[in-house]
């Protein structure tokens, strides 16, 4: 947590929410990330890049996924910005795209910072966004 936001958010100021690893349930993370947005009171402009973004997150994992897998998400508060961390089990061989992918550019394009990894059978894509004005 503390690579991508600089500062470490304590555990009350961190949400995890686990749900299917189908497209049906990507509307409840898209709802989770407007709202603790809202709550840090990010622009109207903000909030939708930040939905869009998990959204292309997540169907960039979902394509990765193994059958019947969950999706793990775990979004972390701080002062000035909001980081989430998507992970789902992976099928072997599964890699994410590239950075050179027009996916990644979009994630790149609408948070502040993005990274991707996969180990042990496990991909994670972590988005930072900051208020603007930070």
């Amino acid at each position: 947590m503390t690579q991508l936001t600089g500062q470490p958010a304590t555990d009350d100021d961190v949400v995890h929410l686990t749900v299917p690893a189908d497209g049906g349930y990507l509307g409840v993370l898209r709802t989770a990330t407007a709202g603790l947005a809202a709550r840090l009171q990010f622009a109207l402009d903000e909030i939708e890049d930040l939905r869009i973004a998990v959204d292309e997150a997540c169907a960039m994992l979902l394509a990765i996924a193994t059958r019947d897998a969950e999706l793990e998400c775990r979004f972390a508060v701080t002062e000035d910005a909001l980081t989430v961390e998507v992970t789902v089990p992976t099928v072997r061989g599964a890699a994410l795209p590239g950075e050179s992918s027009f996916a990644w550019k979009v994630l790149t394009a609408l948070t502040t910072a993005a990274a991707a990894e996969s180990t042990d059978g496990r991909a994670t894509i972590s988005l930072l966004t900051r208020r603007s004005g930070y």
